[in-house]
């Protein structure tokens, strides 16, 4: 069962996601933000790891840099709408090394397959 670390400052967004992975077969473990996070990253070893972008003390960006210093984490950033530019956010963690990026609000089935795709890639890279 793959296991995803699900990064969010919004406890609602955080269990809306973990019933959406949960249906499909997915372990979720949860964080509050960048911080507790990275913890959990290290204490856990996640398949995928799912960060919103936008939160108060480390925020997305600043997480994806320390995973992807790791060298094994596989990431999917997720960011809300807001006046300020969204898709600037999203490219810019593309750019920092997320693997996938989802605007948020997104569909169960969005998210599954982003996740699936992850999974599979790593499940490749670890048989190599």
């Amino acid at each position: 069962m793959p296991l995803v670390l699900v990064i969010d400052d919004d406890p609602q967004m955080r269990a809306t996601v973990r019933r959406m992975l949960t249906s499909s077969g997915h372990a979720v473990i949860e964080a509050s933000d960048g911080c507790e996070g990275l913890a959990a990253f290290q204490s856990h070893a996640p398949d995928v790891v799912i960060t919103d972008i936008m939160m108060p003390g480390k925020e997305g960006l600043e997480t994806i840099i320390e995973l992807r210093a790791t060298g094994h984490a596989k990431i999917l950033a997720i960011s809300g709408s807001w006046a300020g530019g969204d898709a600037d956010f999203l490219q810019m963690a593309k750019k920092l090394g997320a693997d996938l990026v989802l605007q948020k609000p997104f569909r169960a089935a969005e998210l599954q397959e982003a996740v699936n795709v992850l999974t599979a890639a790593s499940t490749e890279s670890g048989s190599l």
